[in-house]
C-alpha cells in the first residue's frame, strides 16, 4: 500500500521537507536579539543563570532550573557560566522552530479529534477524508488505522500520529 497519511488527508505543512527547515521570520530574530539585550543587565554582551532563565520566559519557553542548566553547561564554552549572544541565538532559534512544529503538528491533530477525546477514530478519519474530497475506501482507511495504531486500540492517539507523521 502506497497510500499515506501525508496525501490530502492532511495539510502538508504538518511535515517538512526532508532536509529543509523552516527559517525564522526576521520578526522572530529580532525578539530573540531584544530579548538579550532586555535582560543582559550588565550589558557585557552575555547572560548568566538568571538573565539567561528571564530571557528564555520572556520568549514564551517555560524552562526549568534544570533545563537551564544543562543549557548553560552545554553551550558555556568559556567556563565563565554565562552565554553569548550567538549561543543564545542557537538556543531560541531550536526552540522555537520545536514549539512550532509541535503547535502545528497538534494544530492537524485536533482537525481530526473533533470531540477533543485525544483519538482519531475510523469514523472521524472517514469525516474528513469527505470534507476534504478525498475518495478513500473504507477498507484504504481502516489499513491507515491498522498500520500506525500501535497500543491496538483500533484508534490513532497523539503519540501515534506523530510516528505516522514521522514515518516515510
Amino acid at each position: 500500500m502506497d497510500r499515506n497519511f501525508t496525501s490530502p488527508t492532511f495539510p502538508k505543512s504538518t511535515k517538512p521537507s526532508k532536509g529543509r527547515r523552516r527559517e525564522l521570520t526576521e520578526e522572530e530574530n529580532d525578539e530573540i536579539k531584544e530579548a538579550f539585550e532586555l535582560f543582559d543587565n550588565d550589558k557585557d554582551n552575555e547572560l548568566d543563570y538568571h538573565e539567561f532563565k528571564v530571557a528564555l520566559r520572556a520568549l514564551g519557553f517555560d524552562v526549568h532550573k534544570a533545563e537551564v542548566q544543562k543549557l548553560m553547561r552545554d553551550y558555556d564554552r568559556q567556563g565563565k557560566n554565562k552565554i553569548a549572544y550567538q549561543d543564545f541565538h542557537e538556543i531560541a532559534v531550536e526552540m522555537i522552530l520545536q514549539r512550532d512544529s509541535r503547535d502545528e503538528i497538534l494544530k492537524a491533530f485536533k482537525l481530526f479529534d473533533d470531540d477533543e477525546s485525544g483519538k482519531i477514530s475510523l469514523k472521524k478519519l472517514r469525516r474528513v477524508a469527505r470534507e476534504l474530497g478525498d475518495n478513500v475506501n473504507e477498507e484504504e482507511l481502516k489499513a491507515m488505522i491498522d498500520e500506525f495504531d500501535l497500543d491496538g486500540d483500533g484508534e490513532i492517539n497523539f503519540d501515534e500520529f506523530l510516528a505516522m507523521l514521522n514515518s516515510d
